[in-house]
């Protein structure tokens, strides 16, 4: 952790984040949160029941002696990860709001409060993060305490219904070789949606896309599509996604899962209620043992994305016009 001191300085202006910090799929599965009670929790029981097939018995053997059939389960599961962001102010930092460096006018500062400042851009760090590991996560099993156990993310997750790219550029056959997939696979295209990169995006529109002959407005921004078998798929921009891939997610069987967190004795929750239920997402001061406050959030995240075989990949796409 690095305490932020004077030496980070202060400027007069309208304060404008770069990069990219969207996180528009933990928003959208963001309403269906889910806790577990153990670091690793159960995501889905999968069965199938074979093929269709013409079912005929004679007369004879339907009064004969019955062979029963037996459907086996299984089990899919997935980790939740620890995740930590830890703020340090000196207290003379955080007294030298006045003090101005670069071209002053007569702005007010924007930061008046140089710890709180720091938190937020933690939390919006936190949610960066998160969209990145629903997405792109890599699976590291719970072992003992010195493991860094780490959640499964779609990239990583689908591994049935997968259209290989070939470096080529995105075409409307994929898609349309990647929703039949699907539904042989029994996706419920409850809630599809296509998560896809700038890119990939812009290609979408080139494909799908119509543009009416007008004088004065030219191009298309297509952020819905029609694909026979699924219906109208939305399209998501997640400045996360891999630039070669796009996915087809039915969003139904979609959840961020959080073990709650019991240790809440700071002050910043109710005991009496929360120390039961936990928190998803605490805030910890650390004691001030300097001329320094702080402290960390902490959370303990997971994804449960449901059965695999209702979601879809396509990868190694052309990433260049």
């Amino acid at each position: 952790m690095a305490t932020t001191d004077s030496d980070v300085l202060n400027y007069r202006g309208v304060l404008y984040a770069l990069g990219a910090n969207q996180a528009p799929f933990l928003a959208s599965i963001g309403g269906k949160t889910k806790r577990a009670n153990a670091f690793t929790y159960p995501i889905a029981q999968p069965y199938s029941v074979g093929n269709g097939a013409q079912n005929v018995y004679s007369e004879d053997n339907a009064a004969g002696t019955l062979t029963p059939t037996t459907v086996t389960r299984s089990q899919d599961t997935n980790v939740a990860q620890i995740m930590l962001y830890a703020v340090k102010t000196t207290f003379k930092k955080q007294s030298v709001y006045g003090q101005m460096s670069g071209v002053n006018t007569n702005d007010a500062n924007p930061v008046l409060d140089e710890l709180g400042f720091q938190k937020q851009a933690a939390l919006m760090k936190m949610a960066k993060d998160m969209e990145f590991t629903l997405l792109q996560g890599e699976y590291v099993a719970e072992s003992n305490s010195a493991t860094e156990q780490s959640t499964r993310g779609l990239k990583h997750a689908i591994s049935t219904n997968t259209v290989v790219g070939g470096s080529a550029a995105l075409e409307k056959a994929m898609i349309e070789e990647l929703i039949r997939k699907m539904l042989a696979s029994g996706s419920l295209m409850m809630d599809p949606v296509i998560l896809c990169n700038s890119f990939q995006m812009q290609r979408l529109s080139d494909i799908y896309g119509y543009a009416p002959q007008d004088r004065t407005t030219g191009g298309v921004a297509i952020d819905r599509i029609m694909v026979p078998g699924a219906g109208i798929l939305p399209t998501l921009f997640s400045p996360q996604m891999p630039t070669d891939e796009i996915y087809i997610v039915d969003r139904s069987v979609c959840s961020p899962v959080f073990v709650p967190v019991s240790y809440v004795d700071d002050g910043n929750v109710n005991p009496s209620i929360d120390n039961v239920n936990g928190v998803d997402i605490l805030y910890q001061p650390t004691a001030i043992t300097n001329a320094a406050r702080g402290g960390f959030f902490y959370t303990q995240f997971g994804f449960d994305y449901g059965p695999e075989e209702y979601h879809g990949s396509i990868t190694g796409l052309a990433t260049t016009a």
